[in-house]
């Protein structure tokens, strides 16, 4: 199983450390679903007829987000990590917007079976992905058994403008539709180019070297990124639902938790204010300790410990 993630290109200058090696060693199925007509990417770890887990990754990123993290989880839960329309290995499709995205969670869920056992499936989903929950909570949320939130950026609407304003950033999931990807002439220059949005060091820089090599692929005359440019396109009913996130999520009438980074630059203490400011105080909020934006990089134990905490008081019933 290492062998498939695991390449001299990206892992040579590296001492990998044992539980990581050990984590992509649990067997694992990889493969394709249909939804819609369009296939989209999985991975699935241990037992059928567990407690269902679903789980995304953010914009731009791919499965193996979670392909270090699942497998401790394994032991006791179904797990299926799958790749939003357009990124990783999955097609992209017409059903793009965040209501389509919503609704191809839910298709997923169906296509594994998910919903048919005496236990409803939970969502556990990082950044983007997380919003792509909220959307199918919004449409089938007594399906579910709850969402875990894992560093949704969720803002002031001051606090966005003056982001967009100052700093000159634009609003999550920017960028040219129309522009192709690039193709770099070697992994080396393609690996240059790498960034991570909001750009940040990582606590454990193999994993990012990790992340890397895997959102990319090699074509003619080089490298290039496996994401579809047309995942930039927007409608305003796109932008609308994401200067709504917060009143969203505090309204949700359903089972929530929100797993952040304590030195997160889109969900930190003033988030966490503005959540309960519109009606989340019922929501349990927890940040990992040293943990940036992407959880998984900065603190992938102390990541793995907060989910197991959260699903653990949720099998016995607690809030």
């Amino acid at each position: 199983m290492a062998s498939t993630d695991i390449q001299e290109l990206w892992a040579g200058s590296h001492q990998l450390p044992s539980w990581f090696i050990e984590a992509l060693e649990v067997p694992r199925e990889e493969g394709f679903v249909d939804i819609g007509g369009s296939k989209v990417h999985y991975f699935r770890w241990g037992t059928r007829g567990k407690p269902p887990l679903l789980m995304t990754h953010g914009f731009l990123s791919h499965v193996r987000c979670f392909a270090f993290i699942a497998p401790f989880l394994a032991g006791e839960y179904d797990i299926v990590a799958y790749e939003l329309a357009g990124m990783g290995d999955s097609e992209l499709h017409s059903a793009s917007t965040h209501a389509g995205r919503g609704a191809n969670m839910i298709a997923v869920a169906e296509a594994f079976d998910f919903f048919s056992g005496p236990v409803k499936p939970t969502i556990i989903a990082h950044s983007f992905g997380s919003s792509v929950g909220v959307t199918a909570m919004e449409l089938a949320g007594d399906k579910f058994a709850g969402l875990i939130i894992c560093d949704l950026m969720i803002m002031r609407p001051e606090t966005l403008r003056e982001r967009e304003e100052k700093q000159g950033m634009g609003p999550p999931g920017s960028g040219d539709a129309t522009r192709p990807n690039n193709i770099y002439p070697d992994y080396k220059t393609a690996l240059g180019r790498y960034i991570l949005s909001p750009p940040q060091p990582v606590g454990e820089p193999f994993l990012k070297d990790y992340m890397a090599y895997h959102s990319l692929r090699q074509v003619e005359g080089g490298w290039t990124w496996k994401f579809n440019p047309l995942v930039f396109a927007r409608t305003e009913d796109d932008n609308s639902a994401q200067q709504q996130l917060g009143g969203r999520v505090a309204n949700l009438q359903h089972r929530l938790a929100i797993i952040y980074g304590e030195n997160s630059q889109l969900f930190d203490a003033d988030s966490v204010a503005y959540v309960k400011e519109l009606g989340g105080t019922h929501i349990p909020m927890i940040a990992v300790p040293e943990a940036e934006h992407h959880l998984m990089l900065d603190q992938p134990i102390a990541f793995v410990t907060a989910l197991r905490s959260v699903l653990a008081l949720w099998k016995h019933g607690q809030a």
